[in-house]
């Protein structure tokens, strides 16, 4: 039987520098861990798969680790280091409160708080999911959670901050995760690549990136299956095979088509998509990102948003000067309501169609006042 393991669990932050774009929360632990001013209750907060538990793992086996050479980072080697790796730490508890979320569980905690930890050290409770508790459950954990013994300390996470109790909230320091940038997330996924011997391209993993919406565990588990069915060879067209995604030259070859005003190309374009099995409200989707990057594109204070590669970014730059601002921005209305509308219609490549009809003639939707002698866009047209 094979001895895989996932990247998520293989390549898990070890130490607050391993952990990826969360420097705010690992620089102000390290801080207050150096300093000794630990406080006895911490709340973190933030979207799925952003090292939330992880950071929480950390903290608590940094605060076990006899290794006094560097007290802000966990030696691995130490008796309590490799206890907590083997899950046999008795100074470490995590519970689950999604499926331990009743005042039983809690008075089942706080029994386990008035015993004194085994080895000196912190006890560190570790409660993830902690919106999950019963509001009695959370009246129960209040009283321990504001004066606990000097030896305990909690570390609450969470996705869904606002359903925390205030009284909660006001006994625990509370730390923001955000999600993670693409270009940070790239950096990662080159390092286990080349930790794992697999060739990559940076269009591909940028896919990756943007596909998992600031999730690094999202991000891996992409990984983990691209690089499985491509054997090895993470490339771009790979991606966008496995996960059946749109690729970027078919927006490319549309807006081209509207600015040649080649209607029957572009419904050609339209159709092919359709054959591929992509749905059209996939396709608009796709068409409003891409000409809202051609906009961004327009301006060099702007144009860093895109995340993509350079040479992508060469592109949209270069289409972008081919279309005017009142193109791109009547174009990104006309496609908000056609996407809007698409759940309704009845003829749902029709209704696609006419939103696409209408860009491709958008330059003609325009008059000149003759007044102002400035173009006006006739809303009979769009």
């Amino acid at each position: 039987m094979s001895n895989y393991i996932v990247s998520a669990r293989k390549y898990r932050p070890q130490r607050f520098e391993d952990v990826v774009g969360q420097s705010h929360v690992a620089d102000t632990l390290k801080n207050a861990i150096t300093s000794g001013q630990l406080a006895h209750a911490y709340l973190f907060c933030g979207p799925r798969g952003v090292g939330k538990t992880t950071c929480a793992r950390i903290l608590a086996k940094t605060l076990n680790c006899t290794d006094t050479a560097d007290p802000s980072s966990p030696c691995g080697e130490c008796d309590s280091c490799k206890s907590f790796e083997d899950n046999a730490s008795f100074n470490i508890l995590e519970l689950d409160a999604a499926s331990n979320n009743s005042v039983e569980h809690i008075r089942t905690l706080n029994e386990q708080v008035r015993i004194q930890p085994a080895q000196g050290g912190k006890k560190v409770f570790i409660i993830d999911e902690v919106h999950m508790l019963t509001t009695s459950a959370f009246n129960a954990f209040l009283k321990t959670l504001e004066e606990p013994p000097s030896y305990a300390v909690f570390i609450l996470a969470t996705t869904e901050k606002h359903k925390i109790l205030p009284t909660i909230l006001s006994r625990c320091q509370i730390y923001d995760f955000k999600r993670i940038q693409v270009n940070d997330i790239v950096q990662q996924l080159e390092h286990i690549a080349s930790q794992e011997q697999i060739s990559t391209d940076k269009e591909g993993l940028n896919i990756i990136a943007q596909k998992a919406d600031g999730a690094m565990r999202d991000a891996l588990s992409i990984y983990d299956r691209v690089a499985s069915a491509s054997q090895g060879n993470i490339t771009y067209d790979s991606v966008i095979k496995n996960l059946n995604i749109l690729d970027y030259d078919y927006y490319f070859r549309v807006v081209d088509g509207f600015l040649q005003e080649d209607l029957p190309g572009v419904i050609r374009i339209f159709h092919d998509i359709l054959s591929n099995g992509f749905e059209a409200s996939l396709f608009l989707r796709g068409l409003a990102e891409h000409i809202r990057k051609l906009l961004l594109s327009k301006d060099a204070r702007t144009v860093d948003l895109l995340n993509t590669s350079e040479d992508l970014t060469m592109r949209y730059k270069e289409q972008a000067r081919s279309c005017t601002l009142g193109f791109l921005m009547n174009g990104m209305n006309i496609i908000a309501k056609a996407d809007l509308n698409l759940p309704q219609a009845s003829n749902k490549h029709l209704h696609t169609e006419v939103a696409l009809s209408k860009l491709t003639y958008l330059h003609r939707a325009f008059t000149v006042d003759s007044k102002k002698k400035i173009p006006v866009l006739q809303k009979s047209l769009v």
